[in-house]
């Protein structure tokens, strides 16, 4: 087990990353992908591709055209296609938010995407591998971190960068599909609310400080203007 009060430096700057990483892997040791992120400089480029570029040219478009093909209805693909790509940008990361209070960068241009045979998303990973952690975190202050003064400053840097890449998700599947803004902000919100529900239990941890911090991002979300909370029906 690594022991960051005794390692090197050098070990200290390449284990941040990974240990956050390892944490999220061991959630679901049966499809350890599931919730993890890789460190592109440690990938070969097969079955990858990142994820601005792949949005201009064309892969929305392709998800949705084979999703169309094995599913009943064009707006269950539609909608199988949405929520596989906020998996990858939202639940991952907030995964490892609920859990440790360390976030890496799911902007749109630090942000790649993995196939599996199949053609679905089974992965994601990300060129900068810097993590923002918490004052009273093992790694605050180590290289390879940013150290945030509070939960509140974590969340906000975190839904600015997300949305970065929702929006071009979002705008994507509006010109192919016409998805509904509405919709696509709620599968949002779920998947926050999910991985603040489901990561405390397969962790065996606070249940409580999950869903606080579940929160913090969602109402981070609705401050800077996007409808991730439902409307209530009066």
């Amino acid at each position: 087990m690594f022991d960051a009060a005794t390692a090197s430096p050098i070990r200290r700057r390449e284990s941040v990353f990974v240990d956050a990483s390892d944490r999220l892997r061991r959630l679901y040791p049966e499809c350890p992908r599931v919730y993890a992120v890789a460190a592109m400089a440690d990938q070969g480029k097969r079955r990858w591709w990142r994820l601005q570029p792949g949005l201009d040219g064309g892969r929305i478009e392709k998800m949705y055209a084979r999703a169309s093909e094995e599913m009943l209805s064009n707006d269950a693909a539609a909608v199988a296609v949405a929520t596989s790509l906020i998996h990858a940008i939202v639940g991952r990361v907030v995964a490892s938010v609920v859990l440790d209070g360390r976030a890496w960068d799911p902007g749109i241009e630090n942000l790649w995407i993995h196939m599996d045979s199949d053609g679905g998303i089974d992965w994601a990973g990300v060129d900068d591998t810097t993590i923002r952690v918490l004052p009273d975190d093992v790694f605050a202050g180590d290289p390879g971190t940013v150290t945030l003064p509070c939960e509140e400053a974590l969340f906000v840097w975190l839904a600015h960068r997300c949305i970065t890449s929702l929006d071009a998700v979002l705008e994507r599947l509006d010109e192919c599909v016409d998805f509904d803004r509405q919709r696509f902000w709620s599968i949002v919100g779920e998947a926050i609310v999910g991985a603040a529900t489901y990561v405390p239990i397969l962790a065996n941890s606070a249940e409580s400080r999950a869903a606080r911090r579940g929160q913090g991002i969602l109402d981070a979300m609705t401050a800077v203007g996007v409808p991730v909370r439902r409307e209530r029906v009066a």
